[in-house]
């Protein structure tokens, strides 16, 4: 198995309720920065890292996104598209629903980050780990968010949103990979925090870890999103 081999797939289902008024109409991966669609500069991250398979994890007004992107061969890549369907499912819940169509392992992103790190050497330390999944890790100590990791001599201690320990200066950043028997114990079609899936196998020393140096992008916010569009204007 080689890292540039697995699909990517993509959470983008939720509402974006903190950007107000912007995704009522529209989608939150169609949001405009820099001139163009947001999805246009995740696109181009992962195909400049080898990555073209996506699966497209969508709910809310993601007929929008099929209508534009269609199956991804305008961009070279290899779009599949997975509806949570009447109900939101959560972002471990979407990922459930999506498993037959990303097969026995794969990566994980969020429909609102930029992140401009290595892709396929975060590949290559899952696949070496021999873990059920891996989180990428960042040095925050409270800059951005809560940091919600603890992290230390290499290894990845705790992921907790509840617990609060002196020991967690990392912060969860927003790529990860999975094999798809990680999700053995969650039901289909069923609401599922990614996020307890994650700390669940952190307890159990099966999350590997992997610190990234480079700080993360994101337009879940007002505030992110004015600041991506910035730096991706530069």
């Amino acid at each position: 198995m080689i890292a540039t081999d697995l699909p990517v797939a993509l959470l983008a289902g939720g509402k974006a309720t903190r950007l107000g008024a912007i995704t009522q109409t529209i989608p939150k991966l169609l949001v405009e920065v820099a001139g163009e669609p947001f999805f246009n500069h995740q696109l181009r991250l992962l195909k400049a890292a080898g990555l073209t398979r996506v699966v497209l994890c969508i709910g809310h007004l993601g007929d929008q996104i099929v209508a534009r992107y269609g199956d991804g061969s305008a961009w070279g890549v290899r779009i599949d598209y997975s509806f949570d369907g009447e109900k939101l499912l959560g972002t471990g819940g979407a990922l459930v629903r999506a498993l037959p169509k990303l097969g026995a392992a794969f990566y994980v992103l969020y429909g609102d980050s930029y992140l401009p790190i290595d892709y396929a050497a975060v590949g290559h330390a899952f696949l070496a780990s021999g873990q059920p999944a891996l989180m990428t890790v960042y040095e925050n100590r409270g800059a951005y968010d809560t940091s919600n990791v603890w992290f230390e001599h290499g290894q990845l201690r705790l992921y907790s949103k509840t617990d609060r320990l002196p020991e967690m200066r990392h912060i969860d950043y927003g790529l990860s990979l999975f094999r798809a028997d990680a999700f053995a114990d969650c039901p289909r079609d069923a609401v599922v925090d990614l996020a307890t899936v994650q700390s669940a196998l952190s307890r159990r020393g099966q999350l590997a870890g992997f610190e990234v140096r480079q700080r993360f992008y994101e337009i879940g916010s007002p505030t992110g999103l004015a600041e991506l569009d910035q730096l991706l204007r530069r």
